[in-house]
């Protein structure tokens, strides 16, 4: 997928907790899903380390795939 400046930024930022706000179907859930992925495959995360919070069923399935 090709980002956008301010979606690589939320992506790649560390150090900071992150809050990602935006419009409905901005790709929000697709951002945060590939946080979480490259935390956990690139640099040895544990997910449960993490606290991750959607405020829809559709995102929390689209994560949970």
């Amino acid at each position: 997928m090709k980002w956008n400046e301010a979606q690589k930024q939320a992506i790649e930022i560390r150090g900071k907790n992150l809050l990602v706000s935006a419009a409905a179907g901005s790709g929000k859930t697709a951002v945060l899903v590939e946080r979480i992925r490259r935390l956990i495959v690139e640099e040895g995360v544990d997910v449960s380390r993490m606290l991750i919070v959607t405020f829809t069923n559709g995102a929390a399935s689209e994560m949970r795939e």
